[in-house]
């Protein structure tokens, strides 16, 4: 263009109009390549110091400062530095009813679960899912893995069906594994209610609850496990102590097992069932099995 102008007197606009060229594209003058990593940095900076701060607020407190930078551009060079939040969301929980902590009547009226966390010598965690039954507070199941899904939580509770029988309602938390999809599903297959006690109120479980702090201070706490497996086995080897030595203040200082011969009554049930499963041990050896037992 300069070239043209030398030979001819023509203006910037006449010089562009013989090429077919826009004036607006003639003074353009390219932005500086380290524009971008400038505004990079302050970002990135600006993320570590306010790691709460999404894209609007730094762009808001660019402008403060000064920087005449369009949202466009800055927009681009945000997502360039990967600053994007992701915006978590949690799962709705229905409202809960508060249902009253009572003794039933008898039992397999109602089992309650619970998890409970440690870890090993190593220092990786381990989980222990626990179920009771209400009316005698006898432990039926301590399932000690790394990890432990809602279809494990299926399996454990249809293992336990097979031998101690169907409960009417399972109580249980809010957690993570008591609210997905597939143990509800298997809930209502199975007809067993599944009552959920109010959020961040885990005293509406206090039977379970008891009965965690009675195996952390009896198990976990005082030992060290070096796998789950090791676990698993002291585990099932106190949970025979639980159920037919240790007196239980709430069952007039009786185990649990001894209050069921006492006081315990089943179901009606067409066969006639006058026998009653529980969780045994025999010879040093640990085995869930049908173990039957004769109730008054």
């Amino acid at each position: 263009m300069e070239v043209v102008q030398s030979y001819e007197p023509l203006s910037v606009r006449q010089a562009c109009k013989m090429f077919n060229l826009s004036s607006s594209v003639y003074r353009y003058q390219a932005k500086r390549s380290d524009e971008d990593a400038y505004y990079c940095q302050i970002l990135t900076k600006l993320a570590e110091q306010q790691p709460g701060w999404g894209f609007w607020k730094m762009y808001s407190r660019l402008r403060i400062d000064g920087h005449t930078i369009n949202h466009k551009r800055l927009y681009r060079i945000y997502g360039m530095a990967k600053l994007s939040m992701g915006r978590k969301t949690r799962k709705r929980i229905p409202t809960r009813i508060k249902q009253p902590l009572v003794q039933p009547l008898c039992p397999n009226l109602t089992w309650s679960m619970d998890f409970m966390r440690d870890s090993l010598f190593q220092g990786k965690p381990f989980r222990a899912f626990n179920v009771i039954d209400d009316f005698n507070r006898e432990a039926l199941n301590i399932t000690i893995a790394k990890s432990i899904t809602s279809e494990r939580v299926i399996m454990e509770l249809e293992q336990l069906i097979v031998w101690r029988g169907k409960p009417q309602c399972l109580r249980v938390d809010n957690g993570p594994e008591f609210i997905a999809h597939a143990l509800e599903e298997w809930s209502k297959e199975e007809q067993i209610e599944l009552r959920h006690i109010e959020k961040g109120s885990p005293s509406q479980n206090g039977y379970v609850e008891r009965f965690n702090r009675t195996f952390r201070e009896d198990i976990l706490d005082p030992n060290i496990f070096i796998t789950a497996g090791q676990a698993q086995v002291k585990a099932n080897d106190w949970m025979w102590t639980y159920n037919n030595f240790r007196p239980h203040e709430s069952l007039n200082n009786l185990p649990p097992t001894t209050f069921m011969l006492k006081y315990g009554k089943l179901h009606p049930h067409p066969a006639g069932q006058t026998e009653f499963p529980t969780f045994q041990h025999e010879n040093n050896k640990i085995l869930n099995k049908n173990y039957t037992f004769a109730l008054s």
